[in-house]
């Protein structure tokens, strides 16, 4: 279901893919994350990178009638602290959605799929 906005225009209507991409390239611009992956890939111990086209498959959007929740799922870097990674980057998703879309974030929740030592 997008979302609908009214201007003095007409309507705009934003997918919810469109917002996945959107928070997927906000995510892996954050310090300490090596890339996306996608919720159901994990292989041998090894999740799959997802390319900028596929970012919408690492992040699930749902709309409630106060704001959205996300769900990112991301590799991290190894040997620096997960938790500081992920505040951060729950903190730059969530800065780049309220900016961009004018439209609130209720959560932003982070899965740390598998860590690696460089991109």
């Amino acid at each position: 279901m997008p979302i609908n906005k009214s201007t003095e225009y007409g309507q705009i209507s934003i997918s919810l893919d469109a917002i996945a991409s959107l928070a997927g390239g906000a995510i892996t611009e954050s310090y300490g994350v090596i890339g996306m992956t996608s919720q159901k890939t994990i292989r041998d111990g090894w999740a799959e990178l997802l390319k900028k086209e596929n970012y919408a498959r690492g992040v699930v959007v749902s709309q409630k009638e106060e704001g959205l929740v996300l769900d990112l799922y991301i590799i991290a870097l190894q040997g620096i602290r997960l938790s500081e990674v992920v505040t951060e980057a729950q903190k730059r998703v969530k800065y780049v959605l309220e900016k961009t879309l004018e439209v609130k974030c209720l959560a932003v929740n982070i899965y740390v799929q598998g860590v690696r030592l460089e991109k």
